[in-house]
């Protein structure tokens, strides 16, 4: 378990060099709650801070500065509800394809000499591992359609 802790350590430090490096925008929450609301619009506060395991006042902040850069709006719930939800606008949505097409590339350059079969098997382990994650935390995260 000593090697996986720390090589998961060393993947979480390389994700954040490329973004110094690699021209992304997104601070990592701003890119997480962005990606969880293209695949899942709109969300109170308090679905998100559930999604995210996190206090609603540190999702509050971290929806505050996406607001205030103009990448998430505020509206009444669709639902009827009493509490307000968060969409992400298209401004917001194009930043976040901007830096997935990055961390694309980035993870393209890195797998570029591995065959099919080795990047199957990665994806299918990262699937594997992310849920069973989700299954300790009680928290499914909803996935893009496969493609």
């Amino acid at each position: 378990m000593t090697d996986i802790e720390y090589e998961l350590t060393l993947l979480s430090r390389y994700h954040a060099l490329a973004q110094q490096r690699g021209g992304q925008k997104l601070d990592r929450s701003a890119y997480l709650i962005l990606a969880r609301l293209e695949l899942e619009p709109p969300m109170s506060l308090k679905e998100l801070a559930e999604a995210f395991v996190l206090d609603i006042s540190t999702i509050n902040r971290q929806v505050g500065a996406l607001e205030r850069h103009g990448f998430v709006e505020r509206v009444a719930d669709p639902d009827g509800g009493v509490a307000r939800k968060v969409r992400p606008t298209e401004s917001g949505l194009d930043r976040l394809h901007l830096d997935r097409d990055l961390n694309r590339t980035g993870i393209g350059r890195v797998l570029g000499g591995w065959d099919v079969d080795e990047i199957r098997l990665l994806r299918d382990m990262l699937v594997r591992f992310n849920r069973g994650v989700e299954e300790i935390e009680g928290q499914p995260w909803p996935r893009p359609a496969a493609g």
